[in-house]
């Protein structure tokens, strides 16, 4: 009998890599790996469902999931997580420099549903003190304008949502129209070097390992998802896809944490890397699984809800199917 043939379009991560090549076998799987960015793959996975695996969005993937109508089951794999911190930007001479200052303010986010976005909308409101109803908020691309919104939106009452067409988020602050910015990716300016342009943390790290000591939060951006057709024919894919994740991960840790050859073009990554998961997981490198990150995922969850991307509250049972909730451990 010959193996089931399916295709996974994922970042090119090292903790994901070994599955590229054929290093990690899923079992009974014959498996092709493409490797886009995250906005490519989760635009043609959410409109297309051109491949029957795929990383996907966690603010995406909730908010289809929440509308009841999803064509897909998430697995508790979490190829990215990103503290967020350093993704709100200004101008330098601008009326935004802390965050006390966003109360009243514009800000523009890429799109409303962007996981990122919601985690740092969390932060402003739960840490910050800021409520979503205090700020007026504008929508377009960082860099482009006419991004297009890939979640459904339930907006909660007193929230003031303009969607821009014309202009990038940038142009609008150039303009004087935006105070500052919520945004995964970089500005361009920012990234060349314009001194206009600058972060609410420039000394994010510090920030955002006392934001984690404060809530316990990791944020996690992306998940994995299998085409529903897929999973109802064969449900066993969920399983033996975690297994594989798993097996290709503790290769990338070894890696990372081997110091007899440089692995990576970076100084003492074995060390910081060892410490930083030592802080983080208590040991355990980058987790997938549920219960390693209830406190993560309960609180993507309320931030969701409060936000209106998602259209009923969900739990973390209603995230992933039965099949996928425990896994055997070696």
């Amino acid at each position: 009998m010959s193996d089931l043939h399916l295709t996974m379009a994922m970042n090119h991560y090292d903790h994901v890599q070994d599955m590229a090549t054929g290093r990690v076998k899923p079992e009974g799987i014959d498996l092709t790996v493409i490797n886009h960015g995250p906005e490519e793959i989760f635009h043609r996975f959410l409109f297309s469902f051109e491949w029957q695996i795929s990383e996907i969005s966690m603010g995406m993937s909730t908010s289809r999931l929440s509308m009841g109508d999803a064509p897909f089951v998430l697995v508790p794999i979490f190829p990215s997580r990103v503290f967020r911190h350093s993704s709100v930007y200004m101008l330098k001479d601008g009326p935004v420099k802390t965050p006390d200052d966003l109360k009243g303010k514009r800000i523009g986010v890429p799109e409303w549903g962007q996981t990122a976005g919601i985690y740092t909308r969390g932060w402003m409101v739960h840490s910050a003190g800021v409520g979503l109803d205090e700020v007026t908020w504008f929508q377009s691309g960082i860099n482009d304008p006419g991004r297009q919104e890939a979640s459904t939106l339930n907006l909660p009452k007193g929230v003031d949502l303009t969607v821009v067409t014309d202009r990038s988020l940038m142009q609008m602050m150039f303009d004087g129209d935006l105070d500052c910015a919520f945004s995964a990716r970089p500005p361009n300016e920012f990234l060349a070097g314009d001194p206009r342009v600058i972060q609410m943390y420039p000394e994010f790290r510090e920030a955002e390992e006392k934001y984690f000591e404060e809530t316990g939060i990791f944020p996690i951006m992306h998940t994995v998802a299998i085409r529903k057709d897929v999973f109802d024919a064969n449900p066993w894919v969920a399983q033996n896809m975690m297994t594989a994740f798993e097996e290709a991960k503790e290769l990338s840790r070894q890696r990372m944490a081997g110091f007899t050859v440089s692995h990576y073009p970076v100084p003492w990554l074995y060390h910081d890397g060892i410490e930083a998961n030592k802080r983080l997981f208590n040991g355990d490198f980058w987790p997938y699984g549920i219960d390693a990150n209830k406190t993560t995922l309960n609180a993507f969850l309320q931030f969701a809800w409060e936000q209106g991307t998602l259209h009923k509250q969900l739990t973390t049972d209603d995230l992933f199917p039965e099949e996928v909730r425990h896994h055997f451990k070696l």
